[in-house]
């Protein structure tokens, strides 16, 4: 999930995938690059591992090239297998290197997403499997203000915005509810960071494929720097202590809820 704020922006993940019950496992989910000095991304993905692990290589891929050759037009990689730029048949020069905008640093990266699904749909589909990832792309460029977009599938973007300003990808609904109830555009960084914690930890006593460790990044507005970078592991004190309160908080609110007119007072 992440969080548009007035003051930057909070981005938290947990790190578990699942290809079945006999196969679950933990990887990274929360991913920050730093091409250059005035501009900084944080990057969450959902989804097929593969295709999200694909994308990763293929953003550094260029970075790499961009740093060897400098950014030009050609560099980035829409025709997969070609070591140009997207199988979409769109080009455009703008990757994360040379985006002036988050919009085009989002549209890079959904030409990239469409083009690896392209690459393998056929074998999958012989399989009955999914090679669809979902995105989440923070950050901020110099000059503009930070952003918050989601990323489809389909290569296709929205962004946060003040009224809407936390977005969620991957399994959402259980931890839904808390962000709703309390989140909004003006929370400070520490708050939205423990409502998004308070979301992960729910969520994993309901689901799963939802599991530790928790990562949560906070980056102050303007700042072109992650301030902090949590890292919850399985057994943390904390996930406990998270879990404990908001539990207790539910039940005195339960306790505190109006009673119905055949209680007795």
């Amino acid at each position: 999930m992440g969080f548009l704020l007035e003051d930057g922006l909070v981005l938290a993940s947990d790190s578990r995938t699942n290809a079945g019950v006999d196969y679950i496992s933990s990887y990274r989910k929360l991913h920050v690059f730093q091409p250059s000095a005035d501009r900084l991304f944080i990057l969450l993905a959902a989804g097929n591992l593969a295709t999200s692990q694909a994308i990763l290589n293929w953003i550094n891929r260029d970075l790499n090239q961009a740093r060897r050759e400098g950014p030009h037009p050609a560099h980035s990689s829409a025709h997969l297998g070609e070591g140009s730029a997207s199988g979409t048949g769109v080009q455009s020069p703008a990757d994360l290197l040379t985006a002036r905008y988050l919009f085009e640093a989002a549209a890079y990266i959904g030409r990239l997403s469409v083009a690896v699904q392209n690459e393998n749909h056929s074998a999958l589909r012989q399989v009955g499997a999914s090679g669809e990832a979902t995105f989440i792309l923070g950050g901020q460029i110099g000059g503009q203000a930070h952003g918050l977009c989601l990323i489809y599938p389909q290569g296709n973007a929205i962004m946060a915005t003040p009224e809407t300003p936390f977005l969620q990808i991957g399994e959402s609904k259980y931890g839904k509810p808390p962000l709703d109830g309390v989140g909004h555009h003006k929370l400070s960084l520490e708050d939205a960071a423990r409502l998004c914690l308070v979301s992960q930890v729910i969520t994993r006593r309901s689901n799963l494929t939802v599991g530790p460790p928790f990562e949560v990044a906070l980056y102050p507005r303007d700042s072109l720097a992650i301030s902090h970078h949590v890292k919850l592991e399985r057994g943390h004190p904390e996930i406990a202590q998270i879990n404990k309160v908001w539990i207790e908080s539910q039940r005195q609110a339960l306790q505190q809820l109006p009673r119905f007119a055949w209680e007795t007072p």
